[in-house]
């Protein structure tokens, strides 16, 4: 393909962060017990999700629904910038960081697409000099709280390639991938050029574009 757009769609949790994230951020907005109780309502369907993956996508409904309704988005996202700063001085993978900082220098566009919960993933992002997220969200009624549901699809898998086709319009680009797992395989297989993030955080040398 022959475009002067160039974009590089990252993954978070276990690329770019050296570790799932939403679990250890549900122990600080709603404490560890609430989110042991949480995760075993939703055990059943992690279990199914050995045989349907769909069933992950259930399971994080759950716990969601379970621990969030009523919160506020500004206490929760309160919450997420704290904790961002966190993520970013203590759990990245340095070689990926690096590649993400090596697309901005390039004038790539470079957009976060994960499961993870915007509630902090807009604030890793602008940490990270990361203008776009399209992430899980969780719905928020007109006073302000979260309703229990989740403000669309879980972003894994398929849902990946939707929202960053979705994301990327009409116009042509060339595309870089990042991700590190099986819910990442889509968005992988999508791109023009798709990198395998390892468990250690390696990743190809790459000359970019």
């Amino acid at each position: 393909m022959t475009t002067d757009r160039v974009v590089a769609a990252f993954d978070f949790d276990g690329t770019v962060s050296s570790r799932d994230n939403v679990v250890p951020y549900l122990r600080i907005a709603c404490g560890t017990g609430a989110v042991a109780r949480a995760g075993a309502a939703a055990a059943p369907a992690l279990l199914a999700a050995r045989r349907d993956p769909a069933q992950r996508d259930v399971a994080k409904a759950i716990v969601v629904q379970r621990l969030l309704t009523g919160r506020t988005e500004e206490s929760l996202r309160d919450l997420g910038a704290r904790f961002a700063r966190q993520v970013v001085a203590h759990h990245l993978h340095p070689q990926v960081a690096d590649r993400l900082a090596a697309h901005r220098e390039a004038g790539h566009e470079v957009v976060f697409v994960s499961a993870s919960l915007t509630l902090y993933l807009d604030a890793v992002a602008a940490l990270l000099g990361v203008p776009a997220v399209l992430a899980t969200a969780v719905a928020v009624g007109p006073d302000g709280r979260c309703t229990g549901g989740l403000d669309g699809p879980n972003v894994r898998g398929p849902e990946k390639v939707r929202r960053l086709d979705a994301w990327l319009g009409d116009a042509p680009a060339y595309v870089y991938a990042y991700g590190d797992s099986h819910g990442d395989a889509e968005l992988l297989a999508r791109a023009d050029h798709g990198v395998l993030v390892d468990r250690r955080g390696g990743i190809p040398p790459l000359t970019l574009r």
